[in-house]
């Protein structure tokens, strides 16, 4: 069996990985620009198992598992979500509850508490707070990224930097037409090309509701002294902030809209004025620096990975959070892929979900 994979950023690779380390293959990847040159690109290395939907959170949980584990250096940092409205705090508390049920040691925090874990908070208008000291990032999240095309390219599997313009029906299999002037045959496709994954399926009969959302970062130079060591999240308010493991201070303005290129100036004075009553401590770091990418969004927030039918299969959608879930997901396409039972939160996560029952909605995405 020959298994083609479109795209590789850490889904894609991730997915490789697993089909070849259960010997299904021969496997290459189609790679349009260079791997990881996506929204794997630029995700700065965060990992968090507090989700609001039971899938959200099992996914994440076997990802950290598998994380942990990677090799490389992982700092535990602690997520805090702060809520400013009842509304909010209801949400999270609703997200606890989810969350305990699978073991995830999360718990809520007062705003006196909430200022203890995150020493420079400023809580006052606070309501309260979800926390998660398990929660952080890796101090280099492209390693990651790389790590999964080593064993990729260890295990035999190949990357091949050229797109996919188009997938076709082929007898039994399937044709890809590649950027290249060239076609191949191939008896799997697994489609991992984040908002692209729309267009390429969509002559073969597959609507996946999958948009793409700009999304901007704004970064400081290196700060030698450690000012925040936790990410916090300030639902409400709209913003979030951590010091990354080099130094820099990442921010970004959760209502971001429009054109960064014209808008990013008043993103930037929003993002400083909300720090300046949040996180005094960061009021002299400024932020130079800016990073663009997009999500691909879904309308629950939860990926679609799936068969949509013999021998295609889809993992995009992932709403910002790809890299958090790359190993459950790879693992789940190489056992579908592989006819091996499923689990059950993979219902979740089927193509024809929307419209056909009330949508369980993630409200923990950003």
């Amino acid at each position: 069996m020959s298994v083609c994979v479109v795209g590789a950023g850490i889904s894609g690779l991730s997915i490789a990985f697993h089909l070849l380390e259960r010997d299904l293959g021969p496997v290459t990847l189609y790679e349009r620009t260079a791997i990881g040159a996506g929204a794997s690109g630029i995700q700065p290395g965060g990992v968090r198992q507090q989700w609001g939907t039971r899938a959200n959170c099992l996914m994440a949980k076997e990802s950290y598992a598998y994380y942990r584990a990677f090799g490389e250096r992982f700092d535990p940092c602690g997520y805090l979500f702060l809520a400013d409205e009842e509304e909010t705090l209801a949400r999270l508390e609703a997200g606890l509850a989810v969350q305990h049920e699978l073991d995830i040691p999360s718990r809520l925090l007062t705003p006196a508490e909430a200022a203890d874990v995150v020493p420079g908070l400023e809580p006052a208008g606070a309501l309260g707070a979800a926390w998660c000291a398990e929660d952080g990032y890796f101090a280099r999240p492209q390693a990651i990224v790389e790590g999964f095309a080593e064993k990729v390219g260890a295990r035999g599997g190949r990357i091949e930097l050229t797109g996919v313009l188009r997938i076709a029906r082929d007898g039994g299999g399937w044709l890809l037409d590649l950027s290249s002037g060239l076609s191949v045959s191939t008896d799997v496709v697994v489609v991992a090309a984040g908002a692209e994954s729309r267009a390429l399926v969509a002559p073969l009969g597959f609507d996946l509701p999958i948009v793409e959302e700009p999304r901007t970062l704004f970064l400081s130079e290196p700060i030698r002294e450690r000012l925040l060591e936790p990410l916090v999240i300030a639902i409400d308010r709209g913003i979030a902030a951590k010091q990354l493991a080099d130094g820099r201070v990442l921010a970004s303005d959760l209502r971001g809209e429009g054109d960064p290129a014209t808008e990013q100036d008043r993103w930037r004075r929003r993002i400083h004025e909300q720090l300046d009553q949040l996180l005094p401590v960061l009021q002299f770091v400024a932020f130079p620096i800016v990073a663009t990418g997009s999500y691909d969004m879904t309308p629950d927030g939860q990926p679609i990975v799936d068969a949509l039918a013999e021998g295609l299969w889809v993992a995009a959608g992932f709403s910002g959070h790809g890299f958090m879930v790359a190993p459950s997901t790879g693992k789940l396409v190489a056992d579908g892929i592989a006819n091996s039972p499923l689990p059950e939160w993979h219902k979740a996560l089927r193509a024809d979900r929307f419209g056909l029952r009330p949508p369980e909605a993630e409200a923990q995405v950003i």
